[in-house]
Parts: structure tokens; C-alpha cells; sequence
């Protein structure tokens, strides 16, 4: 996935000057964002303070861990069977 040219920090800092009262054309201007990128942002991070977004990104990475484990996991499990059901 491609990473970000912005941090965590800077979007927030980014959503908050658009809730300051800024309009939302002229801060994506500022930025040099699309208004989808900037909506896609609000969606994920609106409300959210630097170490909630923080936490949020540790969460996903771990969920993304846990996924594969379980995906490996489940690989084992499927090998194993197919070679136990085969008669020798």
C-alpha cells in the first residue's frame, strides 16, 4: 500500500483548520489535496486527536498481523486434512 506523504498529525492539523471555519475548497488548495482525499481523511480521522490516531494505527497493524496468522493458520489446517483423508 502506498504510503501517505502526510502524517497523522499533519491530516488532523488539516481537518482542524477546516473545522476552524476555513472552506473546505481552499484548504484542499493550500494542502494540494483532492476534496475526495480530504472527505476520505474526515471519514477515517474526523474527531480524532494526534494519539487516538496514534493508537488507531498501531490497531490496524496489529489486526493486519493477526489476519495473516490466521490466514497461515488456516492453510495448515486445510494441508493437514487433505493429507489425512488420503488413504495410503
Amino acid at each position: 500500500m502506498k504510503r501517505s506523504r502526510f502524517s497523522e498529525e499533519q491530516i488532523i492539523a488539516i481537518l482542524k483548520e477546516q473545522e476552524s471555519g476555513m472552506a473546505t475548497a481552499e484548504v484542499c488548495r493550500r494542502h494540494g489535496i483532492s476534496s475526495a482525499t480530504f472527505y476520505k481523511w474526515k471519514s477515517k480521522f474526523g474527531g480524532l486527536e494526534v494519539s487516538e490516531a496514534r493508537r488507531l494505527r498501531s490497531l490496524e497493524e496489529e489486526n493486519a498481523r493477526l489476519k495473516k496468522l490466521l490466514a497461515e493458520a488456516m492453510l495448515d489446517n486445510a494441508v493437514l486434512k487433505d493429507l489425512a483423508s488420503k488413504e495410503w
